[in-house]
Protein backbone atom coordinates (compact mmCIF):
# COMPACT_ATOMS: atom_id res chain seq x y z
CA UNK A 1 0.00 0.00 0.00
CA UNK A 2 2.99 2.40 0.09
CA UNK A 3 2.51 2.82 -3.64
CA UNK A 4 -1.15 3.75 -3.21
CA UNK A 5 -0.37 6.12 -0.34
CA UNK A 6 2.34 8.06 -2.19
CA UNK A 7 0.38 7.97 -5.45
CA UNK A 8 -2.67 9.45 -3.73
CA UNK A 9 -0.45 12.12 -2.16
CA UNK A 10 1.20 13.05 -5.43
CA UNK A 11 -1.95 12.99 -7.57
CA UNK A 12 -3.93 15.50 -5.55
CA UNK A 13 -2.83 18.44 -7.59
CA UNK A 14 -4.67 20.22 -10.37
CA UNK A 15 -7.06 18.34 -12.65
CA UNK A 16 -10.61 18.44 -14.05
CA UNK A 17 -11.83 20.21 -17.21
CA UNK A 18 -14.71 21.97 -19.00
CA UNK A 19 -16.15 25.26 -20.71
CA UNK A 20 -18.90 27.67 -22.40
CA UNK A 21 -19.93 31.47 -23.15
CA UNK A 22 -20.96 34.75 -21.20
CA UNK A 23 -20.52 38.50 -21.81
CA UNK A 24 -19.68 41.61 -19.77
CA UNK A 25 -18.54 45.17 -20.35
CA UNK A 26 -15.28 45.95 -18.58
CA UNK A 27 -12.59 48.62 -18.84
CA UNK A 28 -10.21 48.14 -21.77
CA UNK A 29 -7.27 47.89 -19.37
CA UNK A 30 -8.68 44.78 -17.68
CA UNK A 31 -6.50 41.78 -18.52
CA UNK A 32 -8.21 38.61 -19.71
CA UNK A 33 -7.07 35.10 -18.78
CA UNK A 34 -8.29 31.73 -20.07
CA UNK A 35 -8.52 28.91 -17.51
CA UNK A 36 -9.17 25.38 -18.76
CA UNK A 37 -10.74 22.73 -16.52
CA UNK A 38 -12.51 25.45 -14.55
CA UNK A 39 -15.60 23.60 -13.37
CA UNK A 40 -14.37 22.47 -9.95
CA UNK A 41 -11.40 21.86 -7.69
CA UNK A 42 -8.20 23.81 -8.24
CA UNK A 43 -9.43 25.16 -11.57
CA UNK A 44 -12.51 26.73 -10.01
CA UNK A 45 -10.45 28.23 -7.19
CA UNK A 46 -8.09 29.75 -9.76
CA UNK A 47 -11.04 31.30 -11.60
CA UNK A 48 -12.48 32.74 -8.38
CA UNK A 49 -9.14 34.17 -7.27
CA UNK A 50 -8.24 35.73 -10.63
CA UNK A 51 -11.70 37.28 -10.93
CA UNK A 52 -11.43 38.77 -7.44
CA UNK A 53 -8.01 40.17 -8.38
CA UNK A 54 -9.61 42.09 -11.23
CA UNK A 55 -8.86 39.81 -14.17
CA UNK A 56 -11.55 38.98 -16.71
CA UNK A 57 -11.66 35.17 -16.83
CA UNK A 58 -12.69 32.95 -19.72
CA UNK A 59 -13.54 29.77 -17.82
CA UNK A 60 -13.43 26.54 -19.80
CA UNK A 61 -15.77 23.67 -18.99
CA UNK A 62 -17.68 20.92 -20.80
CA UNK A 63 -21.02 20.43 -19.05
CA UNK A 64 -23.96 22.80 -19.54
CA UNK A 65 -24.66 23.06 -15.80
CA UNK A 66 -21.03 24.00 -15.10
CA UNK A 67 -21.07 26.62 -17.85
CA UNK A 68 -24.23 28.15 -16.43
CA UNK A 69 -22.76 28.26 -12.93
CA UNK A 70 -19.56 29.91 -14.16
CA UNK A 71 -21.52 32.52 -16.14
CA UNK A 72 -23.20 33.61 -12.91
CA UNK A 73 -19.86 34.73 -11.47
CA UNK A 74 -18.65 38.32 -11.69
CA UNK A 75 -15.79 38.96 -14.18
CA UNK A 76 -16.25 35.47 -15.65
CA UNK A 77 -17.48 34.21 -19.01
CA UNK A 78 -17.81 30.50 -19.55
CA UNK A 79 -16.42 28.85 -22.67
CA UNK A 80 -17.37 25.39 -23.87
CA UNK A 81 -14.04 23.67 -24.08
CA UNK A 82 -12.88 20.08 -24.27
CA UNK A 83 -9.11 20.28 -24.67
CA UNK A 84 -9.04 16.94 -26.53
CA UNK A 85 -11.28 18.35 -29.29
CA UNK A 86 -9.48 20.60 -31.75
CA UNK A 87 -12.80 22.06 -32.94
CA UNK A 88 -13.63 23.12 -29.37
CA UNK A 89 -10.21 24.74 -28.95
CA UNK A 90 -10.46 26.57 -32.28
CA UNK A 91 -14.00 27.77 -31.51
CA UNK A 92 -12.88 29.08 -28.11
CA UNK A 93 -9.99 30.96 -29.70
CA UNK A 94 -12.37 32.48 -32.27
CA UNK A 95 -14.77 33.53 -29.51
CA UNK A 96 -12.06 35.26 -27.50
CA UNK A 97 -10.74 36.96 -30.62
CA UNK A 98 -14.22 38.25 -31.54
CA UNK A 99 -14.75 39.59 -28.02
CA UNK A 100 -12.04 42.12 -28.77
CA UNK A 101 -10.56 42.43 -25.29
CA UNK A 102 -7.46 40.44 -26.19
CA UNK A 103 -5.87 37.75 -24.04
CA UNK A 104 -3.14 38.26 -21.46
CA UNK A 105 -2.79 34.77 -20.05
CA UNK A 106 -3.58 31.06 -20.28
CA UNK A 107 -3.84 28.67 -17.33
CA UNK A 108 -3.73 25.11 -18.65
CA UNK A 109 -5.43 23.36 -15.75
CA UNK A 110 -7.56 20.65 -17.42
CA UNK A 111 -6.32 17.18 -16.55
CA UNK A 112 -7.29 13.60 -15.80
CA UNK A 113 -6.11 10.61 -13.79
CA UNK A 114 -6.79 7.18 -15.24
CA UNK A 115 -5.38 4.61 -12.86
CA UNK A 116 -4.15 1.50 -14.66
CA UNK A 117 -1.00 -0.63 -14.78
CA UNK A 118 1.55 0.31 -17.43
CA UNK A 119 1.92 -3.32 -18.48
CA UNK A 120 -0.72 -5.54 -19.97
CA UNK A 121 -3.24 -3.70 -22.10
CA UNK A 122 -2.84 -0.23 -20.57
CA UNK A 123 -2.36 1.69 -23.83
CA UNK A 124 -5.91 3.18 -23.98
CA UNK A 125 -5.58 4.58 -20.45
CA UNK A 126 -2.15 6.03 -21.20
CA UNK A 127 -3.38 7.56 -24.46
CA UNK A 128 -6.28 9.24 -22.66
CA UNK A 129 -4.03 10.63 -19.96
CA UNK A 130 -1.46 12.01 -22.40
CA UNK A 131 -4.15 13.38 -24.72
CA UNK A 132 -5.63 15.54 -21.97
CA UNK A 133 -2.62 16.33 -19.79
CA UNK A 134 0.02 16.89 -22.47
CA UNK A 135 -1.59 17.42 -25.85
CA UNK A 136 -4.35 19.51 -24.29
CA UNK A 137 -1.96 22.34 -23.32
CA UNK A 138 -0.21 22.01 -26.70
CA UNK A 139 -3.51 22.50 -28.55
CA UNK A 140 -4.61 25.39 -26.36
CA UNK A 141 -1.29 27.23 -26.43
CA UNK A 142 -0.98 26.87 -30.20
CA UNK A 143 -4.51 28.12 -30.85
CA UNK A 144 -4.23 31.15 -28.57
CA UNK A 145 -0.56 32.01 -29.20
CA UNK A 146 -1.33 34.82 -31.71
CA UNK A 147 -3.31 36.61 -28.98
CA UNK A 148 -0.49 36.15 -26.46
CA UNK A 149 2.05 37.47 -28.93
CA UNK A 150 -0.08 40.58 -29.38
CA UNK A 151 -0.30 41.19 -25.63
CA UNK A 152 3.17 39.97 -24.63
CA UNK A 153 1.35 37.86 -22.05
CA UNK A 154 1.88 34.62 -20.15
CA UNK A 155 0.97 30.95 -20.29
CA UNK A 156 1.23 28.48 -17.43
CA UNK A 157 0.45 24.81 -16.85
CA UNK A 158 -0.84 23.25 -13.65
CA UNK A 159 1.63 20.42 -13.33
CA UNK A 160 2.17 18.36 -10.19
CA UNK A 161 4.81 17.12 -7.83
CA UNK A 162 4.10 13.87 -9.72
CA UNK A 163 6.32 15.46 -12.34
CA UNK A 164 9.18 14.57 -9.98
CA UNK A 165 7.78 11.59 -8.06
CA UNK A 166 6.74 8.62 -10.20
CA UNK A 167 4.61 5.68 -9.10
CA UNK A 168 3.37 2.50 -10.74
CA UNK A 169 -0.14 1.71 -11.95
CA UNK A 170 -0.97 5.38 -12.53
CA UNK A 171 -2.09 5.04 -16.14
CA UNK A 172 0.73 7.30 -17.30
CA UNK A 173 -0.18 10.19 -14.99
CA UNK A 174 3.37 10.70 -13.73
CA UNK A 175 4.66 10.36 -17.29
CA UNK A 176 2.27 13.12 -18.37
CA UNK A 177 3.44 15.43 -15.60
CA UNK A 178 7.11 14.73 -16.38
CA UNK A 179 6.25 15.52 -20.01
CA UNK A 180 4.79 18.94 -19.27
CA UNK A 181 7.93 19.82 -17.31
CA UNK A 182 9.95 19.33 -20.49
CA UNK A 183 7.28 20.98 -22.63
CA UNK A 184 7.40 24.05 -20.38
CA UNK A 185 11.15 24.43 -20.82
CA UNK A 186 11.05 23.80 -24.58
CA UNK A 187 8.20 26.27 -25.10
CA UNK A 188 9.99 28.86 -22.97
CA UNK A 189 13.10 28.47 -25.14
CA UNK A 190 11.06 28.92 -28.33
CA UNK A 191 9.27 32.00 -27.00
CA UNK A 192 12.25 33.54 -25.19
CA UNK A 193 12.50 36.54 -27.54
CA UNK A 194 8.76 36.93 -28.11
CA UNK A 195 7.88 38.62 -24.82
CA UNK A 196 5.57 35.75 -23.82
CA UNK A 197 6.47 34.22 -20.43
CA UNK A 198 6.06 30.48 -19.83
CA UNK A 199 5.72 28.85 -16.40
CA UNK A 200 4.48 25.76 -14.58
CA UNK A 201 2.80 25.43 -11.18
CA UNK A 202 3.45 22.13 -9.37
CA UNK A 203 0.96 21.53 -6.53
CA UNK A 204 1.12 18.90 -3.85
CA UNK A 205 -1.91 17.41 -2.06
CA UNK A 206 -4.66 19.99 -1.65
CA UNK A 207 -8.39 19.53 -1.23
CA UNK A 208 -9.89 18.50 -4.55
CA UNK A 209 -12.69 16.38 -5.93
CA UNK A 210 -10.02 14.46 -7.77
CA UNK A 211 -9.24 12.57 -4.54
CA UNK A 212 -12.70 11.12 -4.21
CA UNK A 213 -12.88 10.34 -7.92
CA UNK A 214 -9.51 8.62 -7.75
CA UNK A 215 -10.47 6.52 -4.73
CA UNK A 216 -13.74 5.51 -6.38
CA UNK A 217 -11.81 4.49 -9.49
CA UNK A 218 -9.38 2.38 -7.49
CA UNK A 219 -12.16 0.67 -5.55
CA UNK A 220 -14.03 -0.08 -8.78
CA UNK A 221 -10.85 -1.49 -10.33
CA UNK A 222 -10.33 -3.69 -7.26
CA UNK A 223 -13.92 -4.93 -7.41
CA UNK A 224 -13.38 -5.81 -11.09
CA UNK A 225 -10.19 -7.69 -10.26
CA UNK A 226 -7.96 -5.32 -12.21
CA UNK A 227 -6.08 -4.22 -9.06
CA UNK A 228 -5.15 -6.30 -6.02
CA UNK A 229 -6.49 -4.66 -2.86
CA UNK A 230 -6.77 -6.34 0.53
CA UNK A 231 -9.04 -5.24 3.39
CA UNK A 232 -6.34 -3.04 4.93
CA UNK A 233 -5.73 -1.34 1.59
CA UNK A 234 -9.44 -0.76 1.06
CA UNK A 235 -9.73 0.78 4.52
CA UNK A 236 -6.78 3.07 3.82
CA UNK A 237 -8.34 4.24 0.56
CA UNK A 238 -11.61 5.01 2.32
CA UNK A 239 -9.72 7.00 4.96
CA UNK A 240 -8.06 8.92 2.15
CA UNK A 241 -11.41 9.65 0.54
CA UNK A 242 -13.01 10.94 3.69
CA UNK A 243 -9.78 12.66 4.72
CA UNK A 244 -10.09 14.99 1.74
CA UNK A 245 -12.10 17.40 3.89
CA UNK A 246 -9.11 17.75 6.23
CA UNK A 247 -6.75 18.90 3.49
CA UNK A 248 -5.97 22.54 2.87
CA UNK A 249 -7.99 24.46 0.34
CA UNK A 250 -5.96 25.14 -2.85
CA UNK A 251 -5.67 28.87 -2.12
CA UNK A 252 -1.87 28.74 -2.30
CA UNK A 253 -2.04 27.19 -5.76
CA UNK A 254 -4.33 29.98 -6.96
CA UNK A 255 -2.01 32.59 -5.41
CA UNK A 256 0.92 31.10 -7.34
CA UNK A 257 -1.09 31.48 -10.56
CA UNK A 258 -1.87 35.11 -9.70
CA UNK A 259 1.88 35.71 -9.26
CA UNK A 260 2.61 34.04 -12.59
CA UNK A 261 -0.01 36.22 -14.27
CA UNK A 262 0.76 39.55 -12.58
CA UNK A 263 4.33 39.72 -11.26
CA UNK A 264 6.92 41.89 -12.99
CA UNK A 265 9.33 38.99 -12.40
CA UNK A 266 7.33 35.77 -12.84
CA UNK A 267 9.17 32.52 -12.11
CA UNK A 268 9.59 29.52 -14.39
CA UNK A 269 8.51 27.05 -11.69
CA UNK A 270 6.15 27.34 -8.73
CA UNK A 271 6.24 24.30 -6.47
CA UNK A 272 3.37 24.71 -4.00
CA UNK A 273 2.93 22.16 -1.21
CA UNK A 274 0.74 22.28 1.88
CA UNK A 275 3.55 21.18 4.20
CA UNK A 276 7.32 20.76 4.47
CA UNK A 277 7.11 16.97 4.17
CA UNK A 278 5.81 17.11 0.60
CA UNK A 279 8.33 19.80 -0.35
CA UNK A 280 11.19 17.70 1.02
CA UNK A 281 9.88 14.58 -0.70
CA UNK A 282 9.79 16.38 -4.06
CA UNK A 283 13.22 18.00 -3.78
CA UNK A 284 14.69 14.71 -2.59
CA UNK A 285 13.25 12.90 -5.62
CA UNK A 286 14.80 15.50 -7.94
CA UNK A 287 18.19 15.17 -6.20
CA UNK A 288 18.01 11.36 -6.33
CA UNK A 289 17.53 11.52 -10.08
CA UNK A 290 20.52 13.86 -10.38
CA UNK A 291 22.70 11.45 -8.39
CA UNK A 292 21.62 8.52 -10.56
CA UNK A 293 22.45 10.58 -13.66
CA UNK A 294 25.92 11.34 -12.31
CA UNK A 295 26.73 7.84 -11.06
CA UNK A 296 29.54 5.94 -12.84
CA UNK A 297 29.43 7.99 -16.00
CA UNK A 298 32.55 8.99 -17.92
CA UNK A 299 32.60 12.49 -16.42
CA UNK A 300 31.17 11.89 -12.93
CA UNK A 301 31.50 14.80 -10.51
CA UNK A 302 32.49 14.38 -6.89
CA UNK A 303 30.74 16.02 -3.97
CA UNK A 304 32.87 19.16 -3.97
CA UNK A 305 32.33 19.67 -7.69
CA UNK A 306 28.57 19.19 -7.33
CA UNK A 307 28.46 21.67 -4.45
CA UNK A 308 30.45 24.16 -6.52
CA UNK A 309 27.93 23.77 -9.35
CA UNK A 310 25.08 24.33 -6.93
CA UNK A 311 26.73 27.45 -5.51
CA UNK A 312 27.22 28.81 -9.02
CA UNK A 313 23.56 28.24 -9.89
CA UNK A 314 22.41 29.83 -6.64
CA UNK A 315 24.53 32.87 -7.38
CA UNK A 316 23.01 33.18 -10.86
CA UNK A 317 19.56 32.85 -9.35
CA UNK A 318 20.27 35.61 -6.81
CA UNK A 319 21.71 37.86 -9.52
CA UNK A 320 18.62 37.37 -11.66
CA UNK A 321 16.21 38.57 -8.99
Amino acid sequence: MRMFRSLILALCCGLLAGITPTFAEEPAAQKAVLVTGASSGIGLRIVETLAKQGFYVYAGARKAEDLERLDAMSNVRSVKLDVTMQEDVDAAADLVRREGRGLWGIVNNAGVVTLAPLVGGSEPAVRTTLDVNVLGPVRVNNAFLPLLLESGGRTTIIGSISGYIAEGEDGGYSASKFAVEGYTDSLAAELEKSGVHVSIVEPGAYKSEIREKMVAQLLAAADAGAVELDDAGRAELLRTKFGNAELKEPDEVAEAVVHAMSSDRPKRRYMVTPNEEQARMTISAALQRLLELNEDQAYSYDRDQLVAMLDELLEKQRAGR
